[in-house]
């Protein structure tokens, strides 16, 4: 499986809304666990945008300690963070174009904005080329297909992330799975064009 330790099971929903609940009433010890519980999902879905993976994890945190009690519990406590780091993400890499009002997600790339590239999550060549294929991706397709196929992430949690209805989200993974794949082809990694299609997500 080129994505490594790709579809892991999101955590207990249940769980995170009883660590939440026990935070806001007061409890230090549950809000570090409940955020513990999702760090390693939060580094790896930054690590292979940007050099400062760890500065955006901790953005993200700060941001759900600050907006904390305007979680209504409607969808996850994880598709909540998620659509935090997204937001969080975004903003960081407006910062690093220099004409901000050019910078469209739909468009443009992390490579295109960002030249040295995050390594420390692949190991293999395969991994690698998955990677930098990921990245030449417009920003928004590359986030909507991590999350779908490295957090677990359904179609219903994807249209509260991305704002989008279901069917939208449906097409727009249609089409990412699909230039991502002519991608991986054109790089000669047609073991993960392989996987892209046999996989059950593909779907």
């Amino acid at each position: 499986m080129p994505f490594g330790t790709l579809g892991g099971m999101a955590t207990g929903a249940a769980e995170d809304l009883e660590l939440l609940e026990r935070w806001r009433a007061g409890d230090k010890a549950a809000g570090e666990e409940l955020f513990a519980r999702h760090f390693d999902s939060l580094c790896s879905f930054f690590i292979t945008k940007c050099s400062d993976a760890d500065e955006l994890v901790q953005r993200t945190l700060l941001a759900c300690v600050r907006g904390r009690d305007q979680f209504r519990a409607q969808s996850s406590f994880r598709t909540y963070l998620f659509a935090i780091a997204r937001n969080e993400l975004y903003q960081y890499l407006r910062r690093l174009q220099k004409d901000r009002d050019r910078f469209d997600v739909e468009v443009s790339s992390v490579a295109d904005l960002i030249t040295t590239p995050a390594t420390k999550l692949v190991k293999r060549r395969e991994q690698q080329r998955m990677i930098e294929s990921l990245r030449r991706l417009p920003v928004e397709q590359q986030t909507l297909l991590e999350l779908y196929y490295w957090q677990d992430l359904d179609v219903a949690a994807l249209a509260e992330v991305f704002e989008l209805t279901p069917n939208a989200v449906r097409v727009r993974l249609h089409r990412a799975r699909q230039e991502l794949r002519e991608r991986l082809v054109a790089a000669g990694d047609q073991e993960s064009a392989a996987w892209l299609d046999a996989s059950p997500k593909s779907t």
